[in-house]
């Protein structure tokens, strides 16, 4: 299996960063549900990266966080 997902967080701006691939400037970008922005490939649409903002914030609150799928790449 070589499909990974990439997990990163940032502790300061609390943000948990999940990554199908190397975010790139040309990725659209929409908030998806409140506090969980999607970026987008522009051609097609798919989900290729998510940013939960607040993520520890809502951990300490108990929520549930639902997340859509990404598109991850085909390894080769």
């Amino acid at each position: 299996m070589d499909k990974k997902l990439i997990l990163r967080y940032d502790n300061e701006g609390d943000i948990l960063y999940v990554d199908a691939i190397e975010p790139y400037a040309e990725q659209n970008s929409e908030e998806i549900e409140q506090g969980v922005i999607a970026r987008l490939n522009p051609i097609n649409g798919e989900i290729e990266n998510l940013e939960v903002l607040f993520f520890n914030a809502r951990l300490k609150r108990g929520e549930r966080l639902e997340l859509p799928l990404l598109s991850l790449p085909e390894v080769a």
